[in-house]
């Protein structure tokens, strides 16, 4: 076997290499910023060549783009797919955000790279697009008279949870619930969705 085959600590490339690459993108750009964080530094953190990671990347732009699309592929499934819950609380269940979760990384990836035309950064909007979307639906499916609208005003509450948290380090989803709640409850009238299958259940 060459040097050319191995890479930065004489580790075989083969099989695994490119989700070390992208295990390695995870944790550099969620803790210093993808600007900040060279292919050199990447490397050395997969401890592969940079050889190998323009085989299985053509550069950065590609690589910033499949680190978007590993963090929730399914859209919040944790969320809107649980059956345990009614429309109405996997609605509330959005905004059950651990204090801990660091800034959200499409808006990060969006501030950071200032160009709408970056792959990462129509990732980015269509990945939002898509959570205002199955807000809307799960509006529509609690009863919402204008779900769509909803939808896009919990997604706004959300983001800007999310932005909040991390400029002032403190946590504001709890305020963004109360939000939420106040919002929902204008939205969907009492004797629909949930209340009215509540009224079955007890009856």
């Amino acid at each position: 076997m060459t040097e050319l085959e191995k890479g930065p600590t004489g580790r075989r490339r083969g099989r695994g290499a490119r989700e070390r690459i992208l295990s390695a993108s995870q944790q550099l750009f969620r803790e210093q910023g993808i600007n900040r964080t060279g292919m050199d530094q990447l490397c050395a953190a997969a401890q592969v060549s940079k050889r190998t990671a323009y085989e299985h990347f053509t550069g950065k732009d590609e690589l910033v783009a499949e680190y978007l699309r590993r963090f929730d592929p399914s859209v919040l499934s944790g969320v809107f797919d649980r059956t345990d819950l009614t429309p109405r609380e996997r609605l509330l269940a959005a905004f059950d955000i651990p204090p801990t979760t660091p800034l959200c990384p499409y808006i990060g990836a969006a501030v950071e790279l200032h160009d709408p035309q970056h792959p990462a950064s129509q990732y980015a909007r269509d990945y939002k697009k898509a959570v205002a979307a199955r807000l809307a639906d799960t509006a529509r499916e609690a009863g919402a008279a204008d779900p769509e609208q909803l939808g896009e005003q919990l997604a706004l509450l959300i983001d800007g949870a999310a932005a909040r948290t991390r400029v002032l380090n403190a946590d504001a989803f709890p305020t963004a619930a109360a939000i939420a709640t106040v919002l929902i409850d204008a939205a969907i009238p009492a004797t629909t969705g949930d209340d009215r299958r509540g009224e079955e259940v007890s009856s």
